[in-house]
Order: structure tokens, then C-alpha cells, then sequence
């Protein structure tokens, strides 16, 4: 069966010696991993800023920027910082060659000749290292989409239920409700353009008659008896305006509190309810409910 290379994860390998790269990419090559080439530190962040790496091996012995300069200056870009450095040298090397790898941000310190199983293993679990955070960045962008987006048609979400009650109190009107009745003020003159309601059945326009004129009887021997006129319905109190604004501003004030409310709020959240509740009830007793 034939590994298809995962080209997500590619190997940054930097020496100046033709021969050292080659042995590198022998060693490497069962990884089935993509490996770039660079033969100074210079072509290394070239090659750093075009494409991205899962972990860079870096000869310390280098003409013109050594390895640990090559090290300290990915490092010191926000693009490859977090890139895993190893560092390979010679035997025959300063003993705090090892210590200044690390101070310059390296992640391991190999000394040649090296094992190959250990250099693939060490090179292995940086590339696991690698896809992990890919992985674990994708599931936060997915998750982040998620928590921002509505799942309503039109990316409107649902209104609150004291926006909904204050709506209804002002306007009369609700999903899924019927609409309250009309308050009507005793002293304000009727609207030009609303529709002339006729609560008497006498008084209703018969079809090709016009409005608000009442039909003529007939008139002769065989002509019904009048009947008497029904009782009419007692308007509304003129008070209920000024009441349903009351408990509009209180439902108002009612979602501020909820959205804002605190351990200390909560004591005066309920006293609010409560008058609201007590403004209900004299309402309610006002229209004989």
C-alpha cells in the first residue's frame, strides 16, 4: 500500500555542506514528510516566510550566520517563533554548545555522528506536535463560527421575553397572541383614517348604502316593528393609557436589571416585579376582569 506524504507538515533542513543534506534527507525521507533545503541561515528565513514548517534542523557550524544566529533570528519573527528548532553539530565542540542552543530558543541538541532512529523519532514528535495544533486550531475557529453566528434565517435572533412584553403592552400585538383592544382617550379626537366601528347593529351600512349612515326602514302595513336599541358598551376608563405606559416603563426597566443584574440587584429586581404585578391587578379590577 502506497503512504500518500502528508504535505500539511514539511522539514526545514539548513546546512552548508552538500553531502550533510543529503544524509539528512536520507534519514528523513521514510517520515514521508515534504523536506526543504537551505545551505545558509540567510535561504533558511527565506524559506521561513514562504511556507510553513513543522520543525527546522539547523548545522551550528556555518560560514557567514552560524546556527544559533540562524536560531535567535527565527525566534525573533511573530511568524515562525513557535517553529521547533534542533540543532546538529560536530563531536569535537565547545561543551556550552549545548547551553547556548538553548538560550537561543533551540527545542533539542544533537551531537554527529547521530542515531537516525533517534533523529526520526525526535523529528516524529515535533510533526505530531504540528498537526495536533493545526487540528486544535481549527475546532476553536469552527467553534468561535459557531458561537457567533444565529441559527435563525436572517441572523436575527429571538427577541428577549421583556422586549416581547413591553411590545405587547405598547403596541397590542404578539406572536402566537391575540392582539390587546383599543385604548381610547375620553378627550382625544378620533383619527381622521381609522376605521368608524359601529357597535349598534342598526347602525351598520348595508352593502351599496353609505358609511356611517344608518339604513331607512320600509315603511307600510307589512313593515317589522322597531326594536329597541341595544345596550352600548362602556368605553374604556381613560386612566388605562396612562396605566399601560406605566407598565411598559416598568417592563423596561425590568430587562435593564435582568441583563445587568448583580448579586446586590436581585432585592430590588423583585421589588419591581411586584409593582408590576400590583399594577396588573388594578387593571384588571378597573375593567371588571
Amino acid at each position: 500500500m502506497t503512504t500518500t506524504p502528508d504535505t500539511s507538515s514539511s522539514i526545514l533542513i539548513v546546512d552548508d555542506m552538500e553531502e550533510n543534506l543529503v544524509a539528512l534527507e536520507a534519514v528523513l525521507g521514510s517520515l514521508t514528510q515534504k523536506v526543504v533545503r537551505a545551505r545558509s541561515g540567510e535561504e533558511a528565513l527565506k524559506a521561513m516566510l514562504r511556507e510553513e514548517f513543522a520543525v527546522v534542523l539547523i548545522d551550528v557550524l556555518m560560514p557567514g550566520m552560524n546556527g544559533f544566529e540562524t536560531a535567535a533570528n527565527i525566534k525573533g519573527l511573530d511568524q515562525t517563533k513557535d517553529v521547533p528548532i534542533i540543532l546538529l553539530t560536530g563531536a569535537s565542540v565547545d561543551p556550552n554548545y549545548a547551553y547556548r542552543g538553548y538560550t537561543v530558543g533551540a527545542a533539542d541538541f544533537l551531537i554527529k555522528p547521530f542515531d537516525p532512529w533517534l533523529l526520526r523519532t525526535k523529528v516524529n514528535v515535533f510533526l505530531d506536535l504540528h498537526r495536533k495544533n493545526r487540528q486544535l486550531a481549527a475546532q476553536a475557529e469552527q467553534l468561535k463560527r459557531l458561537l457567533t453566528s444565529d441559527e435563525r434565517p436572517g441572523g436575527e435572533g429571538p427577541p428577549s421575553a421583556a422586549t416581547t412584553a413591553a411590545t405587547t403592552a405598547t403596541t397590542g400585538t404578539d406572536t402566537g397572541a391575540p392582539p390587546a383592544p383599543p385604548v381610547v382617550s375620553a378627550s382625544a379626537p378620533a383619527s381622521p383614517t381609522a376605521p368608524q366601528e359601529f357597535p349598534d347593529p342598526q347602525h351598520r351600512p348595508e352593502p351599496g348604502g353609505q358609511p356611517g349612515h344608518p339604513p331607512i326602514p320600509p315603511e307600510g302595513p307589512g313593515a317589522p316593528a322597531p326594536s329597541e336599541p341595544l345596550p352600548q358598551p362602556a368605553p374604556p376608563a381613560a386612566g388605562d393609557a396612562s396605566r399601560l405606559a406605566e407598565i411598559a416603563g416598568q417592563l423596561a426597566e425590568v430587562e435593564l436589571l435582568l441583563r445587568d443584574a448583580k448579586g446586590s440587584d436581585k432585592e430590588r429586581l423583585a421589588d419591581r416585579i411586584a409593582e408590576l404585578e400590583a399594577s396588573v391587578g388594578r387593571l384588571m379590577v378597573s375593567r371588571g376582569t
